[in-house]
C-alpha cells in the first residue's frame, strides 16, 4: 500500500498506484438532498466545521486512515481518548463503503483543505428520508485534498472499466445474467477557484 506524499502528481494517479493511504481527520456526516454536485456538500460541510470549531477543549476530531482502493474507500479510526464520541466513524474501529455506494467526490471550494463525498446508503435503507449523507474529511493540505479526490476518481474510472468488461463479456456470449449494477457517480475535478466561480454564477 501507497501512502500519498506531496511528489505525487494527482493527475497522474491511476488505478495501478490504488491503494493509497491519507492520514486525515473525520468531520462528521450529514445528509444531503441529492445525488451530485457542490450544491450538495457545500452546506453540510458548512455545519460540519462550524461544529468541529465548537468542540468542547477536551474533545478533537477523529484521526483516520482513509484508504481509496479500487473497490471503494476504507476507513481505520486511530485510537485517541480526546475524540469526539458522537461521529459515525469514531464509534466504530473500521468502515468500509462500496465504491457502487459513493456516487460523488469532492474538495471543498471554501474549505480547500476538506474533502466531501456522498455515500447512497445500501439498498435497504434507500426508502428512508435520506437516503444521501455527506462525510468529510479534514486533510493537512490543500493539495492532499485534491489528491484524495484524484485517487477517488482512479477508483471511479476502474468500476467502469470492470462494469463495461462485464456487459461486453454477457453479451459476446449471449449470457443474460445480472452483471454489475450500474451506479451513476461524479467526481469534481475542478479546483476551488473554478468551483467557486460557477457557485457564484448560481448564486
Amino acid at each position: 500500500m501507497s501512502l500519498a506524499s506531496d511528489e505525487l502528481d494527482e493527475s497522474q494517479i491511476t488505478a495501478m498506484d490504488l491503494p493509497l493511504e491519507f492520514k486525515v481527520k473525520y468531520l462528521g456526516s450529514q445528509h444531503s438532498r441529492g445525488l451530485w454536485g457542490i450544491k450538495n456538500t457545500r452546506r453540510p460541510v458548512d455545519t460540519l466545521v462550524t461544529v468541529a470549531k465548537n468542540l468542547p477543549p477536551n474533545k478533537t476530531l477523529p484521526f483516520c486512515n482513509l484508504i481509496v482502493k479500487t473497490d471503494g474507500v476504507h476507513i481505520d479510526t486511530l485510537p485517541s481518548t480526546s475524540s469526539a464520541s458522537s461521529s459515525t466513524i469514531s464509534s466504530l474501529n473500521s468502515i468500509h463503503w462500496p465504491i457502487d455506494q459513493i456516487s460523488y467526490g469532492v474538495q471543498d471550494l471554501v474549505y480547500t483543505r476538506v474533502f466531501a463525498m456522498i455515500v447512497v446508503k445500501d439498498e435497504t435503507q434507500l426508502k428512508s428520508e435520506n437516503p444521501f449523507e455527506v462525510h468529510a474529511f479534514v486533510c493537512d493540505s490543500r493539495a492532499m485534498a485534491r489528491r484524495l479526490t484524484y485517487a477517488l476518481a482512479a477508483a471511479f474510472q476502474e468500476y467502469s472499466r470492470k462494469v463495461k468488461e462485464a456487459e461486453e463479456n454477457n453479451n459476446n456470449n449471449n449470457i443474460v445474467t445480472d452483471s454489475p449494477i450500474k451506479r451513476k457517480f461524479a467526481i469534481d475535478l475542478r479546483s476551488p477557484e473554478e468551483l467557486q466561480q460557477e457557485h457564484e454564477t448560481e448564486a
